[in-house]
């Protein structure tokens, strides 16, 4: 048996006129809050904070030495005491200059503060038994892969964590979580423990990864019942773990997110402000597509990735294309031999257009297979996975046709042809 991905590939564009289309309204518009976050979080390229100290600044270099020496003087009898995440602060290494830089960074490179806040990250560090935490079991299971998880990784390279609060609203779920104080105590733990899996996986080297990439899912959370939690975790995140993220995007973001982003907008920093992405809801394919290949991003949010494929290794790498307003995409899957097997998994992010998926044989008179008949795919609809085993040799064609619609919307495919083991 053989796995073949190198089968020619054609996508084929027919446009339709939108004469038949009606035209919509024009209302009145006025700029709110989230369409400024989402107006000034237009380009998603962005570079990782510089932490070669030959690059700094001298103002920076300065402060970093100055950072060392009063940080030398608070734990001059117990130097053990000035570690996070197995790296000694005192050591004089490049991995101990990223950490303090965070800080440094965290408070615009005023020494005193970022001693200051150093010093109490490592004392609740200390309290809360961080070092420690990745052993525990919590007994969150139910949430797992589902409330907060790390998963995948983007284009370049930051690991990546998923939020999403939604399964909230239900009133019995909520009181189980959050029904006291001890409770809410223990899923803060628990919520630590996930960023803490997140943070093994960083570098703390200059020039390698150091931070990750937060992807939070605003869809049915129930923004009045989880203030009081919210507002702890920004709180915590922020105090214990400065520059640990490289970009906060929210998907899904409802109407009401001004409100929402007023309660918890005193506990953030301008300089996390400004890491933020904001999507609409129903975009989140088309954004989390800009950061994340779609192989990585789980298959509710318009990507290829499902729970079960990671027992399999790393996910096979997927094709991107967009599909124009008006426009019907064929991709076809030439060189199929007789007797093999093509899997293929495909996703329009958002979907709302119709697929189908025919076999064309290559001998003339040959009758073409409909593998899968047209139908409307909705737009909540995730990824596509089906195969089909020839009995003729021909190619395999794979349509989505999104002529009824006028918005442009990103795809991915991917596929392998396993030649039959009989001759």
């Amino acid at each position: 048996m053989m796995d073949t991905t190198s089968s020619p590939l054609s996508l084929q564009n027919q446009k339709a006129s939108f004469q038949d289309l009606p035209e919509a309204s024009p209302k009145p518009y006025k700029k709110g809050f989230v369409a400024t976050l989402m107006g000034g979080a237009s380009t998603p390229s962005f570079k990782e904070d510089n932490y070669f100290v030959s690059l700094l600044r001298s103002s920076e270099r300065k402060a970093l030495q100055e950072l060392k020496d009063k940080l030398k003087a608070s734990f001059d009898e117990s130097p053990s005491d000035a570690s996070m995440w197995g790296i000694p602060l005192l050591g004089g290494d490049e991995k101990a200059d990223v950490i303090l830089l965070k800080f440094l960074r965290a408070r615009d490179f005023r020494v005193g503060d970022a001693l200051h806040m150093l010093i109490k990250c490592l004392a609740w560090r200390k309290d809360f038994g961080a070092d420690t935490i990745l052993e525990e079991d919590l007994g969150f299971k139910e949430l797992e892969g589902v409330i907060a998880y790390m998963q995948g990784y983007d284009k370049e390279g930051h690991p990546v964590c998923y939020n999403a609060y939604g399964l909230f609203k239900d009133k019995e779920m909520y009181e189980r979580v959050f029904g006291d104080e001890e409770k809410l105590k223990k899923f803060l733990r628990w919520r630590v423990q996930v960023l803490e899996r997140g943070i093994k996986v960083l570098h703390f080297k200059p020039g390698g990864v150091n931070s990750l990439i937060q992807v939070t899912d605003l869809k049915d959370m129930p923004k009045r019942e989880l203030r009081v939690a919210s507002n702890h975790i920004l709180s915590l995140f922020q105090d214990n773990y400065p520059e640990m993220v490289a970009r906060k995007v929210f998907i899904n973001v409802p109407w009401y997110f001004s409100m929402l982003y007023s309660m918890f907008s005193p506990f953030l920093t301008q300089r996390t402000k400004s890491k933020f992405v904001i999507s609409k809801e129903g975009n989140a394919a088309e954004t989390l597509y800009k950061f994340i290949r779609p192989e990585d991003i789980p298959v509710q949010y318009g990507g290829l990735n499902r729970p079960s494929d990671l027992q399999n290794g790393p996910p096979k790498p997927a094709s991107e294309f967009t599909i124009k307003g008006g426009e019907k995409v064929n991709i076809q899957i030439e060189g199929i031999e007789a007797g093999a097997t093509i899997t293929w998994d495909i996703v329009v992010g958002g979907w709302d257009l119709e697929y189908s998926a025919e076999f064309v044989p290559n001998a003339e008179g040959s009758y073409t297979i409909a593998v899968e008949k047209p139908r409307k795919m909705g737009p909540s609809e995730e990824a596509i996975n089906n195969s089909f085993t020839s009995k003729e040799s021909g190619k395999m064609v794979l349509s989505v046709d999104n002529t009824a619609s006028r918005k442009k919307k990103v795809a991915a495919y991917r596929y392998v042809v396993r030649k039959s083991s009989t001759v």
